[in-house]
């Protein structure tokens, strides 16, 4: 019945079969129960349980801190155990520690649930990048690509069904958001399990291969750093920009709604268009540097909305954040290409895992980053960031290059595991 319904509907829709179909749909129920929580968390905490909001931002910080450091050895266990099975495991976890935040009644219980939940999350998620490498078939990039698609589609449904939510503002409703977030991880994992995706055999490492094979990737650590820097961008659209509107512009305050929903959108219809063609590692060299320099033109216009009378700012901050959206697509499809196209097939949960690490920590600078110097220099802010993102860009067809250059021959490759 599952197999029929969601799944079918889904995998119809995306236009694939078999392992790709089951992944998609356990990909958009998963985010969608993400889109209903990440809404309702905060305030749950806070207005409901009663929680000082200091409080509930600590418990967050040192989970989402612990956390991090479970992606690296998750996915090398994911490469080891088979990233299914770890994928499921994780889900299970989150299913239940979830299911017990609405048990919270203190700041140690939340802290202790948030972590176990974090180190979840990351543990899977590496799993789940190693998964889509197994999954991905002949046309790996068209597949990320819709992926992506109907990951931006669950985030979206979820938010928007958070939003309804919230304002009832009362007890149920923000239990029900919880809940729903549990379920979600539930109906992820029965999905992998009900449906049958197959049990992908492990990839044996080549003989006397170090164990921690991605801390000695130079190159590859490399982009992570990279990736981790360009994704500023992201908090560039949920946070900088709508203080900016607020604070700087005479923009009416339904902008900020607005640019959320061209941004939903415009990634939701381009991701396929665009990630599709970009399969290679060099394509994601050169797509990283297009990002870079859509960036460099969607900063400054974001500034300019500030000297702008009130419905010309409101048209230059939505032309700007649809210049933004075509990066973040270019960008987003640059980190497959390079994410899964420099890690070796052996230990893709180990480098997913790197990423992740890189890609978190720079989404836990971010904040004070643009809040402090971006919105600190006003005008001059902006304009570094652009540049900062151009020149980020910049260094992707090279380092496109650097490691291909490093990754073994297939002859050697050969050679090594016969």
């Amino acid at each position: 019945m599952i197999k029929g319904g969601l799944a079918g509907r889904i995998g119809r829709m995306a236009g694939d079969s078999g392992p790709e179909r089951v992944l998609v749909a356990a990909s958009f129920v998963n985010r969608v129960g993400n889109g209903l929580f990440n809404a309702a968390a905060a305030l749950y905490f806070t207005l409901v349980v009663g929680l000082p909001a200091v409080q509930v931002g600590a418990a967050l910080t040192i989970a989402g801190v612990l956390g991090l450091c479970a992606g690296i050895p998750g996915g090398h266990l994911a490469d080891r155990r088979g990233a299914r099975t770890i994928m499921m495991l994780a889900l299970t976890v989150q299913a239940v520690s979830m299911a017990a935040l609405v048990l919270v009644e203190s700041w140690a219980a939340l802290t202790i649930i948030a972590t176990v939940d974090q180190i979840a999350a990351a543990a899977g998620g590496a799993a789940w990048g190693a998964l889509v490498v197994r999954v991905g078939g002949d046309r790996p990039a068209l597949f990320r690509a819709k992926l992506r698609t109907f990951v931006n589609l669950g985030v979206v449904l979820g938010t928007v069904g958070a939003g309804l939510a919230l304002v009832a503002d009362t007890r149920g409703a923000y239990l029900t958001l919880i809940l729903g977030n549990s379920a979600s991880f539930a109906l992820c994992a029965a999905l992998l399990l009900l449906l049958l995706l197959p049990r992908y055999p492990v990839v044996a490492a080549p003989p006397q291969q170090r164990r921690w094979l991605a801390f000695a990737d130079r190159p590859f650590l490399t982009f992570t750093a990279l990736y981790g820097a360009m994704g500023l961008q992201y908090p560039v659209v949920s946070l900088l920009l709508p203080i900016w509107i607020s604070e700087h512009t005479e923009a009416p305050r339904w902008t900020v709604a607005a640019l959320f929903a061209v941004n939903s959108a415009f990634c939701v219809l381009m991701q396929t268009r665009i990630g599709s063609r970009i399969e290679t590692p060099h394509d994601g060299g050169r797509a990283f540097r297009t990002a870079g320099l859509l960036f460099l033109v969607s900063c400054p216009m974001m500034a300019l909305a500030a000297y702008a009378p009130v419905w010309a700012a409101a048209g230059l901050v939505l032309a700007a954040i649809f210049v933004h959206s075509l990066g973040e697509v270019w960008e987003s499809s640059a980190g497959f290409a390079l994410g899964f196209g420099l890690a070796p097939d052996h230990a893709q949960g180990q480098y997913q895992g790197v990423l992740g690490l890189g890609f978190s920590a720079g989404q836990a600078l971010a904040p004070a980053i643009l809040t402090t110097v971006v919105l600190g220099l006003g005008t001059t802010g902006w304009l570094l960031l652009a540049v900062f993102f151009a020149a980020l860009g910049a260094v992707g067809p090279s380092l496109a290059r650097w490691g291909m250059r490093t990754r073994p021959q297939p002859g050697v490759a050969a050679e090594m595991t016969g």
